[in-house]
């Protein structure tokens, strides 16, 4: 019996130390195309949460830090890899809740009018965490 107590004892002393994962979420998704005549201005913006992130000992800020890829998927199904790309570096006094994730580019005049995907890849640089998501967006006149 005491075999069996100091097994369990042992499991659930390796599970206690074993590495905190960490669940990446996105949230509350944006995006929007501002028409400037001969192009157009995509912006679009993400929540995200459930990051790493580390305390500075020197001036006892809060840092994390995202890498952020954004491929543009077009009404017709046609792929446009890595329209966008980033790392964003974030620092606070106070421990950080959730990062707003930011994408902006342009489209020029060749791109149709209709229904757009924007499939974001974010990566936490802290924990080599990865999240996917899609926020879509339409050109109209």
């Amino acid at each position: 019996m005491s075999k069996i107590l100091s097994l369990i004892f042992v499991i659930v002393f390796l599970s206690a130390c074993g590495k905190d994962e960490t669940k990446l979420e996105l949230f509350n998704p944006e995006a929007f195309a501002y028409d400037l005549g001969d192009s157009w201005e995509v912006n679009a913006i993400v929540n995200l949460k459930g990051f790493v992130q580390k305390e500075n000992d020197e001036d006892k800020k809060f840092e994390a830090s995202v890498s952020v890829s954004a491929d543009l998927e077009t009404p017709d199904g046609k792929l446009i890899k890595e329209i966008y790309s980033d790392q964003a570096d974030y620092s606070l006094d106070e421990e950080i809740i959730d990062i707003p994730v930011e994408v902006q580019f342009e489209l020029d005049s060749t791109y149709a009018l209709g229904k757009y995907k924007i499939n974001l890849t974010l990566e936490d640089n802290f924990s080599g965490g990865e999240i996917s998501g899609v926020i879509n967006f339409e050109l109209s006149d």
